[in-house]
């Protein structure tokens, strides 16, 4: 036995999902019970775990392949996110998005491969998950926004990338609402309702993959010549286990890696009325994203229901309270009322978090961890298009293949370290406190 991971955090009802909650009820999941063995395990049902384990048994068919999640797929962090498969720079830790010309390329390339990956998967297997390819708006509401997205545009120009500018009556014709001044169209953006999304690719696996949900991995210890996963009721003994654990690895033993799980939150309106619908105006889908990335998100959705995104927290125990909900909440019934004075009593039904995994320089973990043991962590803000392409391109690693993608993910920066708690978590809850107030009216 040479070495052991303890699974020290596990996802937490962090408020109502209400992408989930508006889903149909799912077919009831399956979970790990007794003694298995597989040729592959991956530990983790986001986004990057359903993409590795998919690549995995289209490149080896003759292998088996496990796919491990502790939660159901599409209730956790992966179906908690705004839905957006971002395809150009989105450094959130930077006012314009971008940094600089060659890595503004690198992400552009990663994203889009990680984009054009998932949409083959749902576009052969007719996944309902009202996929989109309508782009997305950066919009700002005074002065200093306007200014970030000049910023944004000549990082564009720079890079060769198409946009639109849309002055104050442009961007209302589309949202409908009065509260932008101004705004950057980018045509290559996706969008997503993210549980249906995972649910599909989940249902949709190879028959040599085999799911398991509400199955929590408690330890992984490192054999002679394979791997033991311990879960509550079972065990798998793998030859390879490929980790896409995300904020939650974080936690693994007691050495940090430079991981902060930061939360961020959402909230879901409740369906609006026909008459509701004609007092908005505009189009009846849109997705928007503010000029500082510390502001607030907006998607209207074709189902006449309103999602709204602001507010982030350092929860290095991967836990919300019911108070944290109740501020995020307070927040985003202020953003809508600001944004939609038309809809005077249209609620805001479900609110939730969902933990971000981000770095203090945007690095992230991928490749070889150890003999057998791979990882691809860390999407600093890029859940869907940079975990879809991580999680890609490690099975292929995994299975000995390289290429230009594999060398761009092998190389890119890790993840700063941090000095020790509570000096991190004051550094980082301030850090996030400062750029909240600092965004003002994009809020």
């Amino acid at each position: 036995m040479a070495s052991k991971l303890e699974f020290a955090r596990l996802p937490a009802p962090d408020g109502v999902n209400g992408w989930w909650e508006s889903l149909p009820s799912p077919p009831a999941a399956k979970l790990l019970r007794g003694e298995r063995r597989f040729d592959f395990v991956v530990v983790g049902g986001g986004i990057t775990g359903l993409c590795a384990a998919r690549r995995l048994a289209e490149l080896a068919p003759e292998a088996s392949v496990a796919l491990v999640e502790a939660d159901r797929i599409g209730r956790s962090t992966a179906g908690r996110n705004s839905g957006f498969f971002v395809d150009l720079p989105h450094d959130i830790s930077s006012e314009s998005y971008s940094r600089s010309v060659d890595a503004d390329k690198a992400d552009v390339r990663m994203q889009r491969h990680g984009i054009d990956y998932v949409r083959s998967v749902v576009r052969e297997h007719g996944i309902q998950c009202d996929w989109r390819d309508d782009g997305k708006f950066h919009a700002s509401v005074n002065r200093r926004g306007k200014e970030a997205l000049k910023h944004f545009a000549d990082g564009l120009q720079r890079i060769g990338e198409n946009f639109e500018w849309l002055d104050e009556a442009g961007i209302a014709k589309v949202t409908g609402t009065s509260f932008y001044h101004g705004a950057i169209f980018t045509p290559g953006c996706s969008t997503v309702q993210p549980a249906a999304l995972m649910r599909g690719l989940s249902s949709t696996m190879q028959p040599n993959v085999e799911v398991f949900e509400l199955s929590p991995v408690r330890r992984l210890e490192h054999m002679s010549s394979e791997k033991l996963l311990s879960f509550a009721e079972g065990t798998i003994r793998a030859g390879n286990v490929v980790l896409c654990t995300n904020a939650y690895a974080a936690t693994f033993g007691d050495h940090p890696n430079g991981l902060l799980p930061v939360y961020t939150f959402a909230s879901l309106s409740r369906v609006m009325t026909s008459a509701e619908v004609e007092a908005l105006g505009g189009i009846d889908s849109w997705a928007l994203i503010p000029a500082d990335p510390m502001g607030t998100t907006i998607r209207r959705l074709s189902t006449n229901r309103i999602c709204i995104r602001n507010h982030f927290a350092f929860r290095p125990g991967l836990e919300v309270s019911q108070a944290d909900l109740r501020k995020a909440r307070h927040l985003h019934q202020r953003s809508f009322e600001r944004r939609f004075p038309m809809l005077k009593n249209v609620e805001l039904e479900y609110t939730w978090g969902g933990a971000l995994c981000l770095s203090a320089n945007s690095g992230a973990l991928f490749g070889k961890r150890d003999d057998g043991l791979y990882q691809a962590i860390g999407c600093n803000g890029l859940g869907l298009s940079r975990g879809s392409a991580s999680g890609k391109v490690i099975a292929e690693y995994a299975l000995g293949m390289t290429n230009d993608m594999t060398e761009q993910l092998l190389n890119q920066t890790k993840p700063r370290p941090l000095p020790v708690r509570p000096i991190a978590d004051v550094a980082v809850s301030a850090a996030i406190w400062v750029k909240e107030f600092s965004a003002g009216a994009e809020l």
